[in-house]
């Protein structure tokens, strides 16, 4: 790992910040996919006595959803590649408002399959756009910090759907969660067709943030790479791999802290909140904060391959201690492990994102986050698998701690063999004539 200081970019302080106001809109529509995505989980119970569903059909129900979110991520991408993030991030909303709408009408499980189908398909368009939206709006050394800070909206939409979802329930019934929050969704849709432009072509973007956003233009490759090409690119497969390797850590609080928590310390329903609000409010912490980490070593001087894999090595070792979750004799010690761990996760993907604007053209950011995200979702699958044979043979997460404790190490080291200098050489040697095979 090189790490030697270059020049800190001497760039002036810009007369304007529009690019902030697009980050809050990315924030609130990663907020948004959060809170559609798990509502079906929130309402489970009430479903299931009021539809008379069994456990296999809520068990199709979820695995239509993921099937349609794992093509939905390979599909997206050369989708918003090619007629841009304003259209694309707006067909996405806009498919998956209306699908979580659709749930209210329905009241099959083939219905809901169908419902959570489309539902995936435009979901699974959210962080491909949002991602390239940062590298169309952020110079290098603010785009870790700006996919942090859009990244925490899946930390808030964790907390705030078991909050609203049972509220707008108990007053207004279950149709009334789906209505609500899709209906936010086509808010936000008005607001970001209202708002959103290129920079270039944005006008309440001054000269000086053009030109403080453009900073990097010159160095960046900037044509779109055509989409069988990228699975000969290093980039797409260093990213791939971390996505496989660590995504299906995050799947494991999304899906198991309940459960974790109420074989270790018998919590249940009513005592799940607050263990699982702490753990996800550090986990927003660690979004922003392991984005400015990587930021703020490259404001000191770092190039940008050392600040990016100093972050990443940073949430890597943070994400160890795991280890020792099982062995916590207090719930409160075991939500500060898991705590930080979830933080060093979403510090982790921050800096992951923006290693992909740092070395995949402009044009091609979306695609690669989209197979990327795919890569992810069947390390996903493979979770599944792996934890329930973990808890039916040693009956204890252990097993799985130690996996996930190591999955980080193992994933940058991969990622600095594939990509040993991120960097301006790099990434136009990357994207020369003919593919850099790996």
């Amino acid at each position: 790992m090189v790490l030697q200081k270059a020049p800190a970019p001497a760039l002036a302080r810009p007369a304007t910040n529009v690019r902030w106001i697009i980050c809050a809109l990315l924030f609130l529509a990663t907020t948004i996919n959060y809170v559609d995505r798990q509502i079906i989980g929130i309402l489970k119970p009430t479903l299931e006595v009021e539809l008379g569903w069994s456990e296999v059909d809520y068990g199709n129900i979820v695995f239509w959803f993921q099937a349609a979110y794992g093509l939905g991520l390979l599909a997206c991408g050369p989708v918003i590649d090619r007629i841009g993030t304003r259209l694309g991030y707006a067909g996405a909303i806009g498919l998956w408002s209306l699908a979580a709408m659709l749930h209210a009408l329905v009241r099959t499980p083939l219905g809901f399959s169908g419902a959570r189908f489309l539902l995936g398909l435009g979901e699974a368009a959210n962080f491909p756009a949002a991602i390239k939206t940062v590298a169309e709006w952020f110079p290098r050394h603010e785009r870790a910090l700006a996919a942090g800070i859009l990244n925490a909206g899946a930390n808030v939409g964790a907390i705030a759907t078991p909050i609203v979802v049972p509220l707008l329930t108990i007053h207004f019934g279950w149709e009334a969660a789906f209505v609500v929050t899709g209906l936010i969704g086509f808010l936000w849709l008005v607001a970001w067709l209202r708002y959103y432009r290129q920079p270039a072509a944005h006008p309440r973007v001054s000269a000086s943030e053009l030109a403080y956003i453009e900073a990097d233009a010159a160095t960046e490759p900037q044509a779109r790479v055509p989409w069988r090409r990228l699975f000969g690119q290093r980039p797409t497969w260093a990213f791939a791999i971390a996505k496989f390797l660590t995504d299906p850590v995050w799947y494991l609080f999304l899906f198991w802290l309940p459960d974790f928590l109420s074989k270790q310390y018998q919590l249940d329903l009513k005592t799940f909140g607050p263990p699982l609000i702490a753990i996800y409010l550090l986990a927003d912490a660690g979004s922003v904060g392991g984005g400015w980490l990587s930021s703020a070593l490259m404001k000191r001087g770092f190039g940008v391959n050392a600040a990016r894999k100093l972050a990443l090595l940073g949430c890597a070792l943070c994400v160890i201690p795991i280890l020792f979750a099982t062995g916590a004799s207090h719930l409160w010690s075991a939500v500060a492990i898991l705590g930080l761990a979830a933080a060093a996760h979403q510090g982790w993907s921050s800096n992951l994102y923006a290693v992909v604007s740092d070395t995949v053209p402009r044009g091609s950011v979306a695609s690669v986050m989209g197979i990327g995200g795919a890569a992810g979702a069947i390390g996903g699958m493979i979770m599944a698998q792996y934890v329930g044979h973990a808890l039916e043979s040693f009956g204890s997460y252990w097993p799985v701690f130690v996996w996930a404790s190591s999955a980080y190490l193992i994933a940058l080291l991969i990622l600095h063999l594939l990509l040993p200098r991120i960097g301006e050489a790099e990434a136009g040697a990357e994207t020369g004539p003919g593919p850099a095979v790996v």
